[in-house]
């Protein structure tokens, strides 16, 4: 098994990279979320893999955090969905984010993910909603892809501070005022909370 990668980042361009350790270019396919913060070609990169054996290829995939690659394991676990699929939904929304909408059951969110029709993402909030929880816990910090929006960080911040997902949901958004960060969102509501 191949769990980590860390050397010259040699070739870019999605899906495809190719990272050259110690003399050995090792192609890998990667989510949109992943592109988005790798350095310029030349440059070291590490990244968390998943090496994946069929009867009839090898595949190679490689995700700069490792709250996504599990993400990428857990999506794959849903009956219908493969490693397409699951780098899709890594392409079209943060870690996170996707916790959150499976723990919401928002369906309607998850059908405008590229790949993923109505009754995937029925599967999925009901496949992955007792693990949505683990994942947000990866989560966090907020993944390199780029930060969700304040109230959806304070969200998923208040759930690992063992608040259920309505109850966080509700917090923070009587917390939350225009321009806050969502530091700022989670101490309020923390302190109402408190009164």
């Amino acid at each position: 098994m191949i769990g980590r990668l860390k050397g010259l980042l040699v070739h870019k361009q999605p899906p495809w990279l190719v990272v050259d350790v110690h003399g050995v270019g090792y192609e890998l396919e990667a989510p949109m979320s992943t592109f988005y913060d790798l350095p310029e070609a030349g440059r070291e990169v590490a990244l968390f893999t998943h090496y994946a054996q069929k009867e009839d290829s090898v595949s190679l995939y490689g995700f700069l955090t490792d709250a996504e690659r599990r993400l990428f394991r857990d999506v794959q676990k849903v009956s219908g969905i493969g490693a397409k699929i699951a780098l899709a939904v890594l392409s079209g929304v943060a870690v996170g984010e996707f916790a959150r909408l499976v723990q919401t059951g928002d369906v309607a969110a998850l059908t405008r993910i590229p790949g993923i029709g109505k009754k995937t993402a029925e599967r999925m909030v009901v496949e992955l909603r007792d693990r949505a929880a683990d994942l947000a816990a990866g989560a966090l910090p907020m993944p390199a892809s780029g930060p969700a929006d304040p109230l959806s960080e304070a969200i998923v911040a208040l759930q690992q501070l063992g608040y259920k997902p309505v109850e966080a949901q509700r917090m923070a958004k009587s917390a939350a005022s225009d321009g806050d960060r969502a530091e700022i969102i989670i101490r309020k509501a923390l302190q109402s909370a408190l009164r």
